[in-house]
């Protein structure tokens, strides 16, 4: 099996899905005794916690292309960014590490392109769900996406934030997410892209009004295969 390399904290909850979902995998698919080959780094999150300015991002680049170099040091033959919002400095911390980085929107909308699902609606912080560095990539695999309605922009951003990245899952936030599937399927959505990768805590991924693409699952599925060399 080949070494990933996954750089996590953003937040922790989330890192954890992304050991335990590729460990499964391995085990399933090579052996009750097999564990995935990973090194991690845990980031503080507070450093790139809700960026916002160019000097954020610029931060957030630092941060992540620095730590991206660090495991490749340590022997990473491919990198995972466990986390959907850190993508919009994908291009620039690719272009600093000779190790190359799994995208998880380009496993996401390769999905959706071979499942036929033409109609979307994405989900997740503000900046994935408004900018076009995670959009552009989905739309590249003929996925046509329901503009942002910025009611559910704020919603989601304040339990994302205030709530989920904290560890806390309410029965409130379900409520919300599931109001707005509802409405999102009558605004002509196939599907829903679940681009947080804390979402998961307030829906149910198997069991919607609306068929749910887990970014996280399926970037972690995709981390797996790569490792089993399949």
């Amino acid at each position: 099996m080949r070494k990933l390399g996954l750089i996590g904290g953003m937040s922790w909850v989330s890192t954890r899905t992304y050991y335990e979902r590729i460990n499964r995998i391995v085990q399933r698919q090579v052996g009750a005794t097999a564990s995935a080959p990973m090194l991690i780094e845990s980031l503080d999150f507070s450093r790139v916690y809700r960026a916002q300015s160019k000097e954020d991002w610029e931060n957030a680049t630092n941060v992540i292309a620095d730590s991206a170099q660090r495991l490749a040091d340590a022997g990473a033959e491919m990198i995972v960014i466990g986390a959907n919002s850190m993508h919009k400095v994908y291009r620039d911390v690719e272009a600093r590490v000779a190790t190359p980085i799994l995208h998880i929107a380009e496993c996401v909308g390769e999905k959706m392109k071979a499942d036929g699902i033409e109609r979307a609606a994405l989900i997740g912080t503000r900046n994935v769900m408004t900018e076009s560095f995670y959009r552009r990539r989905l739309v590249s695999h003929g996925v046509d996406l329901l503009p942002p309605d910025m009611g559910y922009v704020d919603e989601l951003d304040r339990i994302i934030y205030e709530e989920l990245m904290l560890g806390k899952a309410t029965k409130d936030a379900q409520r919300s997410l599931r109001s707005m599937f509802t409405n999102l399927q009558k605004d002509g959505a196939q599907a829903v892209i679940l681009a947080c990768t804390e979402l998961q805590l307030v829906v149910d991924v198997d069991a919607n009004i609306l068929p749910v693409y887990d970014c996280t699952g399926i970037h972690a599925d995709a981390a797996a295969e790569w490792i089993i060399g399949e």
